[in-house]
């Protein structure tokens, strides 16, 4: 209580950008579990210790699935399963900045869809034009089963804010994702588990806690703070700058330097995603509580 009291007196701008800097330190660390359990286990221990954390903190009633709900959240869970796992793959491969660019090409076409005119359609092209910038498929220095694990992942994070919206529909709060994180967690089991097993020890399992607390439960709590007190598609808009805050992590936190191709490109994907939320009629990166990075459980 007393910690909500606290955080209510700060700006609410600065509650999303603390929860987008969680997410992506989270992201960051968790490269260094994938000497042990490499980056599919990860995943799927992420989201195994995230399905626990947030089943307890929420206490999701297992009653109120119904055989309409049933496959929104069979939907949700496969597609957060799986661009966790694709996410966490291409992490492996290419920069904490490029990934995060990459995978957002997933929601800023879903919203680009949802828009109110025909120029809405035009910003997944200007990210697009980004994107290369920051791989450079010119030069064949950059990694492109890496680059695939993103589109992966940006697929994902598509079909995710689809399925989310349809699930926040029919169940109060984060109801919905509590109910659908195991169903990501068993879809990760098939990759995931082969990958960790034999490997996990308490000092792994440590560092599991640590991440599922920075992703998804800590900017979880702050996200729903915010929300509450700004507008949604000032909410949106804000969270459009997340690939360079992820490439700001990347070079703090693992050393990952940006050339100057690599920062036009990272600018112009978060061009693309301001101008995008401007021009989304439901903006679907609004509406739900795990909008930063679903990727993060």
């Amino acid at each position: 209580m007393r910690g909500e009291q606290f955080a209510e007196k700060l700006p609410a701008w600065s509650l999303a950008v603390v929860a987008m800097l969680s997410i992506q330190m989270g992201s960051a660390l968790s490269i260094s579990l994938f000497p042990a359990v490499g980056p599919a286990g990860t995943a799927w221990l992420r989201l195994v210790l995230g399905a626990l954390i947030l089943i307890a903190l929420v206490r999701p009633s297992w009653r109120v699935i119904t055989r309409k709900s049933l496959p929104g959240l069979l939907g949700l869970g496969v597609a957060t399963g799986v661009m966790t796992s694709a996410f966490l793959s291409a992490l492996d491969r290419i920069p904490l900045g490029t990934t995060v660019a990459i995978e957002f090409l997933g929601p800023l076409t879903v919203a680009a869809l949802s828009g109110k005119n025909a120029r809405a359609a035009l910003w997944p092209a200007v990210a697009l034009v980004g994107v290369v910038s920051l791989t450079r498929p010119w030069t064949g220095t950059v990694d492109m089963v890496g680059v695939g694990f993103a589109l992966v992942a940006a697929l994902g994070w598509a079909l995710y804010i689809v399925f989310t919206q349809q699930v926040g529909d029919q169940f109060s709060g984060i109801q919905g994702l509590a109910l659908a994180t195991p169903v990501a967690a068993l879809t990760a089991t098939t990759v995931g588990l082969p990958q960790a097993w034999g490997n996990i020890t308490l000092e792994v399992l440590a560092l599991g806690v640590l991440l599922a607390v920075l992703t998804p439960v800590f900017p979880f709590a702050l996200e729903m703070l915010a929300l509450k007190r700004m507008n949604k598609r000032a909410f949106g808009t804000l969270m459009a700058v997340e690939p360079a805050i992820a490439t700001a992590i990347g070079l703090v936190v693992l050393f990952q330097i940006p050339q100057l191709f690599d920062a036009l490109g990272i600018a112009l994907v978060v061009i693309a995603g301001i101008a995008t939320q401007r021009d989304a009629f439901r903006p679907p990166l609004l509406d739900l509580p795990a909008v930063a990075d679903p990727k993060g459980l």
